[in-house]
């Protein structure tokens, strides 16, 4: 029996969906609030994850091909350099005349080692330049969504709760700041989605391990988040 290829992969364009039916779903209840604008921006940046994954593998295809030749170049040129050197220290007839040889050999050597390194690690260099960015723009996001949650305490819609001068205005009721919640828990869930988006096209270990800490970050707000919901008065 074949597994489904469906489940081996998580869906891009599954993902970008579900983001932007919840996109739809704030703006329709909360069309004036801020966290609307932050449900778009979650879609841009699921839309930026999905569409570039493709034109980014086809750059890298290229990348890759470039730094292949170029490593080919750097060795076919070592070799032929030190073909000649050979030549040339068939002509050495004194042992002290080796000792510049051998020395310039040795630079050669480590200076083609450097570059063959750096050709070969600069398409992994790209790709985790490209990620990391967006990695970086999808954490920040998550900790827009956690400030937009923070003034929506539940103590608040108690009878006895007493305001003060400094307390923030809350103009929503039980249901309202219910949904508020709700949603804000489920932004965090798909910010940690659109995050492993990025795993699905890396292995860089880096890569992975900035994804692993955003979906540990977002997991935690919003388990913060239900807490305040098991909270609500009745």
């Amino acid at each position: 029996m074949r597994d489904d290829p469906s489940l081996e992969r998580l869906s891009a364009s599954a993902v970008r969906a579900t983001v932007e039916t919840l996109s739809t779903r704030i703006a329709t209840r909360f069309p004036t609030r801020g966290l609307t604008r932050v449900a778009v921006e979650l879609t841009r940046l699921a839309e930026d994850v999905s569409s570039g994954a493709a034109s980014s593998r086809a750059r890298l295809r290229w990348v890759r091909l470039a730094s292949r030749i170029g490593v080919g170049l750097v060795v076919l040129a070592t070799v032929a350099a030190l073909v000649l050197a050979m030549q040339d220290a068939g002509r050495v007839d004194s042992s002290v005349d080796w000792l510049p040889l051998i020395e310039s050999a040795i630079n050669d050597l480590v200076f083609v080692a450097i570059a063959v390194f750096f050709l070969h690690a600069l398409p992994n260099r790209i790709e985790r330049g490209q990620l990391l960015g967006l990695l970086h723009r999808l954490r920040s996001l998550a900790h827009i969504v956690d400030m937009h949650q923070l003034t929506k305490d539940p103590e608040r819609l108690r009878d006895d709760f007493v305001t003060t001068s400094a307390s923030p205005d809350l103009d929503l009721d039980r249901s309202g700041m219910e949904h508020y919640l709700d949603y804000c828990s489920e932004l965090l869930s798909l910010i940690g989605k659109v995050a492993a988006l990025c795993a699905e096209e890396s292995r860089d270990p880096l890569v992975l391990d900035t994804v692993s800490t955003i979906e540990t970050l977002t997991t935690g707000m919003s388990r913060k988040i239900w807490q305040k919901i098991s909270l609500l008065p009745d």
